[in-house]
């Protein structure tokens, strides 16, 4: 079991589930991202790839997400959270994936309320987890299946390309 947490609220997930929820988050985030938060941000979801961390292994506490030190701050990065988790509920780009993710709309919308839930109990400041620094954020690109990926080095490699079985030769 995975675990997702906000604080006192908690999500827990098959290897499965955890899959295919990074999966479809990533078609999202990858279309989506723009300033360093969000590139940032994309590597936290990214990081709970199991075929890297290894199953069972992955979670962590959206209360401990350092969603900034301002008002605004806090509000622009929830406010990107939720449209990425929102873009991933309505099927964005599904039909790219080789199954039905067919719980993930409901798994979806737990993750939504985590997100609301974990901005508004976090303290400001830096956060109380691991959050991926400017230097480790996704800017690399799987240029197969158009997502941000933290394999830079292992070109070809991403949520999808592991979930595959497919393995670049260049890497």
């Amino acid at each position: 079991m995975n675990t997702f947490r906000a604080g006192d609220r908690t999500l827990r997930l098959t290897n499965m589930s955890t899959d295919v929820l990074v999966q479809v988050l990533m078609l999202a985030v990858s279309d989506l991202a723009e300033t360093p938060w969000d590139h940032r941000y994309a590597a936290l979801w990214a990081l709970q790839d199991q075929g890297m961390a290894g199953l069972g292994t992955v979670g962590f506490d959206l209360a401990g997400v350092p969603w900034g030190d301002s008002a605004a701050e806090r509000r622009r990065n929830t406010v990107f959270a939720t449209t990425v988790t929102d873009l991933a509920a309505a099927g964005h780009r599904w039909w790219e994936l080789d199954y039905e993710p067919a719980l993930a709309a409901a798994q979806l919308r737990e993750v939504r309320s985590l997100v609301l839930h974990g901005a508004r109990v976090a303290p400001p400041g830096q956060g109380a987890i691991w959050f991926p620094s400017e230097a480790e954020a996704l800017r690399a690109c799987c240029v197969r299946h158009r997502v941000l990926t933290g394999r830079p080095h292992r070109p070809g490699w991403c949520v999808l390309c592991v979930d595959e079985g497919w393995e670049s030769s260049s890497g």
